[in-house]
């Protein structure tokens, strides 16, 4: 049996959409129809993510919404998605949001390289520290 964490891949041919299910934090900014494209994440279907449900320019749109930064994308020809700005974003109530290519050292030497935005936790109560987990909605954190 592997300890690798599980990464999914689904392309259009033009953008190919990665997913980190072990980083997702539920949010439903994806696929709920206020915030989402329902048309493309459909968490209750398998494969969840249908890329024909949208465009391009959509699909790319929302996945950089992703908070938690399990959903990210790449260019047909493109080996990384590169983010040429760093920008950290304090989000009420939950995590901090850091966008663009980092490098997080963990404790001892474990480095991970990490692109898109990176959700870290600010409660202190999250399982996957230092990143966030979704447990600050759990414990009613707040600013």
């Amino acid at each position: 049996m592997s300890d690798k964490p599980i990464v999914k891949e689904y392309s259009n041919g033009e953008v190919t959409v990665i997913w980190k299910p072990e980083s997702c934090i539920h949010s439903t900014i994806c696929w709920k129809k206020a915030t989402g494209l329902p048309d493309v994440f459909q968490p209750s279907t398998k494969p969840w993510i249908k890329l024909e449900g949208g465009t391009t320019e959509e699909i790319m749109k929302q996945v950089d919404k992703c908070p938690s930064g399990a959903l990210s994308y790449r260019l047909k020809d493109e080996q990384n998605n590169v983010v040429s700005a760093n920008i950290v974003e304090t989000l009420p109530n939950g995590p901090l949001l850091v966008y663009g290519n980092i490098t997080v050292k963990h404790a001892g030497s474990e480095e991970s390289k990490v692109n898109k935005v990176t959700a870290f936790c600010r409660c202190g109560a999250s399982s996957n520290k230092p990143y966030c987990d979704g447990t600050h909605v759990k414990i009613n954190f707040s600013d």
